[in-house]
């Protein structure tokens, strides 16, 4: 029988609470966005990709805003991207000392501006250094578990990085895998290929995670169980919907009512701007406001005020016309 989605597991020797994790979001994933995730139930969350040769070089910005913890954040973990082993190693020595519980290496990433550089899924076409990048960085980490997140091939129907996965696992020493089983070259279309999931499981030693298109608790439930996985990671599906987590966990049933929406757009407004500064965070939230305008019904023209405005104390007004509109006369 597979353990429900409120049990318990291990990644190495690190006790996860339950079997729901954050995927790493893009340009996405920072303390306050896997923060609100563990809020709502989340047992893990990883974080944006970071780029291991940042580190290296301590670049400002990398070690500035991609380096910062939460003290409730923990159990987290910090993804690294990269294609050399030597800075691999000293990444994660430096994210080691920043304070991760484990350390994420992202072999997934489709994007060409990563995979042109060797990093990301390009690295299953080289599946000697990807074990060598796995290697280093679990000297590096000085213990910390090193886990991988992957997709199933290059192509459509390749099995690249299942084979991979194998290798990771017995000759480096991963303590995890997270799998996305549809290629790179599909992105985020087609199905998922949760047979070949399930086969990895049935083979590997270690925990694998079942990630892709999860953008909703049924999708996610299905997922679990088709590939009968360890446990579940969740991407897009989270996006302006953390209450996701508490679907998944039992601990909801419904959508969240008006006001908690409300509650929850002001949290992230005042953490970004905790984050990143009042003027940083007026920019940078232009991308989160419309997951949560959807869900508040907002017009066009109210959408379109929310992305013309770089201050956050308009925007708040904004946000508080809408509790206003929810007032029955």
């Amino acid at each position: 029988m597979q353990p429900p989605l409120t049990a318990p597991f291990r990644i190495g020797d690190v006790e996860i609470a339950n079997r729901l994790l954050l995927a790493p979001l893009a340009g996405i994933g920072n303390w306050f966005v896997r923060l609100q995730a563990r809020r709502h139930g989340a047992g893990l969350a990883v974080s944006e990709m970071v780029s291991s040769f940042g580190l290296h070089y301590r670049n400002e910005r990398t070690l500035r805003d991609l380096l910062r913890l939460h003290p409730d954040e923990h159990p987290v973990s910090l993804q690294l991207f990269g294609q050399d082993p030597d800075v691999m190693r000293s990444a994660a020595e430096i994210v080691a000392g920043a304070g991760a519980d484990i350390i994420d290496i992202n072999m997934g990433c489709p994007v060409k501006k990563v995979c042109k550089t060797g990093a990301g899924a390009a690295l299953l076409a080289d599946p000697d250094l990807a074990v060598r990048i796995a290697s280093a960085a679990r000297e590096g980490g000085g213990g910390l578990p090193v886990t991988v997140k992957l997709r199933s091939g290059l192509a459509r129907g390749g099995r690249e990085g299942f084979d991979l996965a194998l290798r990771l696992a017995d000759e480096a020493g991963v303590a995890a895998v997270g799998f996305h089983p549809r290629s790179a070259a599909t992105q985020h279309r087609g199905s998922p290929d949760y047979a070949l999931a399930r086969e990895l499981v049935d083979r590997i030693a270690v925990p694998v995670v079942i990630s892709g298109g999860l953008d909703s608790a049924g999708a996610a439930r299905h997922a679990y169980e088709a590939s009968g996985a360890d446990a579940v990671m969740i991407a897009r599906g989270s996006l302006g919907n953390p209450w996701i987590f508490e679907e998944l966990s039992g601990e909801r049933s419904g959508p969240p009512e008006r006001e908690e929406v409300i509650a929850e757009l002001l949290w992230v407004m005042d953490r970004a701007e905790e984050h990143l500064g009042p003027e940083r965070a007026a920019r940078y939230l232009r991308k989160f406001y419309p997951w949560y305008l959807e869900r508040l019904d907002a017009d066009k023209l109210t959408t379109a005020a929310f992305q013309e405005t770089d201050d956050l104390d308009d925007a708040r007004s904004l946000v508080a016309g809408f509790g206003r509109m929810s007032i029955p006369a």
